[in-house]
């Protein structure tokens, strides 16, 4: 007979169309991976939001900035200014966005998910996040990835004029789009030409 847990969440994720679905699927994936993967998360201080207009990350942990926190050196909560009471880390929030919850499989979104547990946990620990070597570890342990698939093509690619390598990919206009010829690559250190990419 097959886990009746797994095949409710399985559903969910296939029926999931509104926010508040993704949002009730991804929490209650979160509760499974975080007992699964032994992440060491309060679940109880996370919030979870949707995002419409991301475009490049899949997903986000928003978290009060500690001053002088640093990835690998264990915060005391109890002794921060930003904690909401002794001990306990202040409460941070899982963004999540719509467009990759609808682009990615459900084995690519529990990926994500869990690769925004390992941000948790590294806040809740430290007080501070990043991609660095504790977070490579801990995402190999949890079989995450240490960075997202992109859902969304580039509107702009920029290239270096010698090689012709692609050097940056823009998603809407901006000041490296419009004033691509003022910047050199680092490959050549030639101009960069821009063009729109077809969608």
């Amino acid at each position: 007979m097959p886990d009746q847990t797994r095949l409710d969440v399985a559903v969910a994720f296939d029926a999931a169309t509104t926010d508040e679905q993704i949002v009730a699927w991804s929490r209650r994936y979160a509760e499974r991976a975080s007992r699964r993967y032994d992440l060491d998360v309060d679940l109880g201080r996370v919030e979870w939001s949707i995002s419409t207009r991301a475009k490049r990350r899949a997903a986000g942990v928003k978290h009060p900035r500690v001053s002088e926190a640093t990835v690998g050196e264990p915060i005391d909560w109890s002794a921060s200014p930003v904690a909401s009471t002794a001990a306990t880390p202040p409460t941070c929030t899982v963004s999540l966005t719509r467009a990759a919850f609808e682009a990615y499989s459900r084995a690519e979104w529990a990926e994500t998910v869990r690769h925004e547990l390992v941000h948790v946990e590294q806040f809740q620990r430290f007080g501070a996040t990043d991609h660095g070597e504790w977070f490579r570890r801990r995402s190999e342990a949890v079989d995450a990835p240490v960075s997202c698939r992109r859902f969304a093509a580039p509107a702009y690619r920029l290239t270096c004029r010698e090689c012709e390598a692609v050097v940056a990919r823009r998603y809407r206009d901006c000041k490296l789009v419009r004033e691509h010829d003022r910047y050199r690559s680092d490959c050549c250190g030639a101009v960069l030409d821009c063009e729109a990419v077809e969608q």
